[in-house]
Formats: structure tokens, C-alpha cells, sequence
């Protein structure tokens, strides 16, 4: 098991693109917009949410480490 300790600030950035991701694969998968319209802002939206989500993945991650139970003074 691993514990990772995530600021406020970086579960706000990873909550912001997967909204965007998700605003994103609405605008794709509707039909409220124009087609051309939508396409355009539907990939913008996407590949934003999908190309921000790699770093914050990678920063959440590399602040993860393995958890550390005892029992007694047994260290597991």
C-alpha cells in the first residue's frame, strides 16, 4: 500500500482538467453546436485536459511512498 500527500492546489488543477476532459467528450459526443464548432472546441478541450493531466499525474505519483505499519516494534 502507498500513501501520497496531495496539496489543495494540485487537487484543484487535477479537478479543473478532468472537467475540461470532460467538457471535452461532451462537446465531441453532442449535437447543441454546429458540427464545425463543436469539433474544434471539443478537441481543444480534450487534448488540454488530456496533455495537463500527465504532469499533475506524475507529480501526484512521485510524492507517493510505501506506508510504514508497526506493531510493537516490529516495522512493516
Amino acid at each position: 500500500m502507498r500513501e501520497t500527500t496531495v496539496k489543495t492546489p494540485v487537487i484543484a488543477m487535477v479537478a479543473i482538467t478532468r472537467v475540461m476532459l470532460g467538457a471535452g467528450v461532451a462537446l465531441l459526443l453532442g449535437d447543441r453546436l454546429e458540427a464545425k464548432q463543436r469539433k474544434a472546441a471539443g478537441w481543444s478541450l480534450f487534448i488540454v485536459g488530456v496533455a495537463t493531466t500527465v504532469p499533475l499525474a506524475m507529480t501526484v505519483m512521485q510524492g507517493s511512498r510505501p506506508v510504514r505499519k508497526t506493531i510493537g516494534k516490529w516495522v512493516f
